[in-house]
């Protein structure tokens, strides 16, 4: 099932150049499932037509307070919304929504609904600046509202500083729009740490010890905590996909920098998710120059690097919650189990290497979740982003429980 199928939003546009973007934004919600009702304001409709969204949505587009037939539109419109997206926002929109205006249908139906209110401004660095703005923004958010903070870059005019007022791009407001839509449960203003990836140990400077995890399990856990609420921190090595949205990210390279970031962390952290990848071994000694094919030794000598769940045991916060993955390739439930037990786990995910679909790199999982004194779960093969859902049920359920 699409991750909005069958909500309802209200897509409010007002003029401006970045109004192009909310015509991206729309196709993102139609496509996701949500029924998106778009509502124009008479100035938004000189920089892009009707049509478009029309057509991008597949619903009528509503521009008028007041048209024939229509006269109670923002009633209608408003109390159908699960949720209000305002892209863009311009400074005059701002202005009149913290005055508690209705002077266009749009104004209207922020008053008219009890739906959450998403503003994404754009506009001149310079508008973004001004004290009036800033007290606008401020009396909004007081109010309940969510205001984005716009982007720094290239506005419109080749005149115009580079400042921020950028609007965000579409996919940073869908994101922020699955945050807003997804029903608040244990994780909600939890803060939450996830490893992913893989480490890299160096050999020379232009070789190093690693292995084939993409960091796309890690990566979904961090982006399905974040939408469900969560303060979230990514603790990444070498990812092959861009890191979600929204959160903080730390990039570390080697097993050892993943440690001290997870120790660093931990003291505050209601959940640590290790679904990193860390490298298990590292040369005994890295050349300072690259190792020539007439110089190379007869054999390379490894050392084992630190075992970070082990390791940062002493870190961790009482009544946190803390999950280990176990990739195995034979014994695979017997060394899990051990893992579990050794590890000081509260959940360990479990995965075998050489089953088709559920090892390093692919977009799907089958996993087997395992907890003390408990039948182990076996799931299905999944998307890697169900896995994740999967294994943050299990975590709220623990949290609900301490």
């Amino acid at each position: 099932m699409r991750p909005f199928h069958g909500r309802r939003i209200l897509l409010g546009v007002t003029g401006g150049i970045a109004s192009y973007k909310t015509a991206w934004l729309a196709r993102l919600l139609s496509q996701a499932g949500a029924e998106v009702d778009t509502v124009m304001t008479k100035s938004a409709r000189e920089f892009i037509g009707a049509v478009t969204f029309e057509a991008l949505t597949g619903r009528p587009v509503h521009t008028e307070l007041v048209a024939e037939g229509s006269a109670l539109d923002h009633i209608r419109l408003a109390q159908a919304a699960e949720l209000v997206v305002v892209a863009p926002a311009t400074a005059d929109f701002l202005a009149r929504a913290a005055g508690g205006r209705s002077d266009d249908l749009l104004a209207a139906c922020l008053l008219a609904t009890k739906a959450p209110v998403l503003l994404v401004p754009a506009m001149n660095d310079m508008m973004w600046a001004h004290q009036q703005t800033i007290a606008n923004v401020a009396h909004l958010r007081s109010i309940g509202y969510t205001v984005l903070d716009p982007d720094t870059g290239p506005l419109a005019s080749p005149q115009e500083g580079a400042g921020a007022g950028r609007m965000p791009e579409p996919d940073t407001i869908f994101a922020q729009v699955g945050r807003m839509l997804e029903p608040k449960g244990a994780l909600n203003g939890k803060r939450v740490v996830v490893t992913a990836g893989p480490t890299r140990e160096s050999l020379d400077p232009v070789r190093f010890l690693s292995n084939y995890s993409s960091g796309k399990m890690g990566v979904a856990i961090a982006a399905a905590a974040w939408r469900r609420g969560a303060e979230v921190t990514l603790i990444a090595g070498p990812l092959s996909i861009t890191p979600p949205l929204g959160m903080r990210a730390l990039d570390v390279e080697s097993t050892s920098d993943m440690a001290n970031a997870v120790r660093s962390e931990l003291s505050t952290a209601d959940v640590l998710v290790m679904a990193a990848a860390p490298a298990d071994f590292k040369p005994a000694t890295v050349a300072v120059a690259k190792i020539k094919k007439t110089t190379r030794p007869e054999a390379l000598a490894i050392e084992e690097t630190p075992d970070i769940l082990k390791s940062t045991r002493d870190a961790r916060r009482p009544g946190s919650v803390i999950v280990g993955f176990a990739l195995e390739t034979d014994d695979v439930m017997a060394h899990a189990a051990e893992k579990l037990r050794a590890k000081e786990l509260d959940l360990i995910v479990v995965n075998d290497a050489r089953e088709p679909g559920a090892g390093f790199g692919g977009d799907t999982n089958r996993v087997t979740i395992m907890a003390p004194n408990a039948e182990p779960v076996a799931l299905p093969l999944m998307s890697k982003a169900e896995v994740a859902d999967a294994i943050l049920d299990r975590v709220e359920a623990l949290l609900g429980g301490r």
